[in-house]
């Protein structure tokens, strides 16, 4: 038994293995997080053989595929997420900070697909079977095609799921799970890798479609090893202050569909509920003729999404002027600022900055930069734009408005949502199609843009 065993160390937040301690992880850079755990060397009759036998290769253009594989979930905006529906054979990793919505969310996909006739194995070591009925009877009724586990032993739940053969299977969540092979505390690198590895055999060898509930660090990140995103199909983030009443869904990673979708929910005392129009639900509440306020576009995914930013300058009482930054990159905050004072002639080095993402996103396209550049330049000149301007552009070091990809896209959501003049690049004039109703103004520089303001 000690020759299959061996001692090594892990990196807590990306899982990097050593054979000796050491305090700075070379893979991330994070400081005293290695942990002694004890690896139990595999066998050389295992790794999941039984699940399905050895196949031969086969010719790619044979193999048969349509989109009616997918799986519709009955929530759009996850679907839209997924890029179409549920693969069969998929596994999903969804992380999120406690609270935010995750099970709730994954309940409700429950409730849906057990109402389509489709067999659903939830599987809870978090919680009692009596405490899901609880949030169960506040979202709805379930069919009969709904069953429930609570287990953490990932041996006895590989034979259940082999037994049963469910077409959905939902892990709440994978730290909780434990390999008795593998030797080490649930939660443990060693455990969660292993207990994946063993969920993406199912799924691939039984076409089963398996939802994995993940913790995720202070950082942000899921908890445990790196290898464990690489091993998922897809990796969906839900992102939102649990104290706000609206959650978004986003898509870092995603083999079946484009990356960087996001679905907008709101938490209700039923459960989520999409937002169908995430652009009119983030503008609600705009303060009227102030200063320092623009609606800008940015593009997540295929979605355009209109935000309201906002900047408040003032004169600084300090030797170095204060620069804060709310749902968005403060260094590009301090780039496009030096453009402003170098090449529009604005005279921010002695004034304080404050720029905000109104609603609680987090924007790093570089399309919104002209509408960062146009808030601070209306603060500082108390100009008030007016509600029915939309802006986008990037803005280079020279002061120059670039192009930004799907332009016309982002004009025609601006004429959805009743916006009157529309501030974009001048390179983008020849891939935009001039709707009615709607004026555009085309802009090379800052300074171009800046003088439309005072007109």
């Amino acid at each position: 038994m000690l020759k299959n065993k061996k001692t090594v160390f892990f990196c807590k937040e990306c899982g990097y293995e050593s054979s000796k301690w050491m305090g700075q992880c070379p893979g991330c850079k994070a400081w005293n997080s290695f942990t002694e755990e004890t690896v139990v060397q595999p066998k050389a009759h295992s790794g999941g053989s039984t699940l399905r036998p050895a196949q031969e290769p086969v010719i790619l253009n044979k193999v048969s595929f349509s989109e009616e594989m997918r799986r519709t979930s009955g929530i759009g905006e996850l679907d839209r997420v997924l890029g179409g529906g549920i693969v069969p054979g998929s596994l999903v990793l969804v992380g999120g900070d406690p609270g935010i919505g995750k099970s709730t969310l994954l309940l409700q996909v429950c409730r849906n697909l057990a109402a389509s006739d489709v067999s659903v194995l939830y599987i809870s070591g978090e919680e009692s079977v009596r405490q899901i009925r609880m949030r169960a009877d506040r979202i709805g009724t379930f069919t009969d095609r709904m069953e429930l586990l609570c287990e953490t032993n990932l041996q006895s739940i590989r034979g259940i799921i082999e037994k049963k053969k469910p077409q959905i299977v939902v892990i709440d969540s994978i730290q909780t799970m434990y390999d008795e092979e593998v030797g080490t505390a649930p939660g443990s690198v060693s455990q969660v890798r292993e207990s994946t590895n063993v969920l993406m055999q199912l799924a691939k060898g039984l076409g089963v479609m398996i939802f994995i509930v993940g913790h995720v660090t202070k950082e942000g990140n899921v908890a445990g090893p790196r290898v464990l995103e690489h091993m998922v199909d897809t990796v969906l983030y839900f992102e939102g202050d649990r104290y706000a009443s609206y959650r978004i869904l986003r898509s870092v990673k995603n083999r079946f569909g484009s990356t960087n979708e996001i679905g907008v929910f709101e938490m209700g005392n039923e459960g989520l509920s999409e937002v169908a129009n995430p652009s009119e639900y983030l503008l609600s509440g705009r303060p009227e003729n102030a200063s320092g306020s623009v609606v800008a576009c940015s593009m997540n995914g295929t979605r355009p999404i209109l935000v309201e930013i906002q900047a408040l300058v003032c004169q600084s009482n300090l030797g170095i002027p204060r620069r804060t930054t709310v749902g968005t990159d403060f260094n590009r905050v301090n780039l496009l600022m030096a453009v402003l004072e170098r090449k529009a002639g604005l005279a921010l080095g002695s004034s304080d900055a404050y720029v905000n993402i109104a609603g609680g996103m987090k924007m790093s396209e570089p399309a919104i930069d002209l509408g960062i550049c146009l808030a601070i330049a209306s603060s500082y000149r108390d100009i008030v734009i007016p509600d029915s301007v939309m802006v986008f552009g990037e803005v280079g070091l020279s002061g120059e408005i670039r192009a930004v990809g799907m332009a016309d896209q982002r004009v025609s959501e601006a004429r959805k949502l009743g916006f009157s003049t529309v501030i974009l690049p001048e390179v983008c004039r020849s891939s935009v199609k001039h709707p009615e109703g709607i004026r555009l103004e085309y802009v090379s520089h800052i300074r171009d843009a800046i003088r439309l303001l005072r007109n």
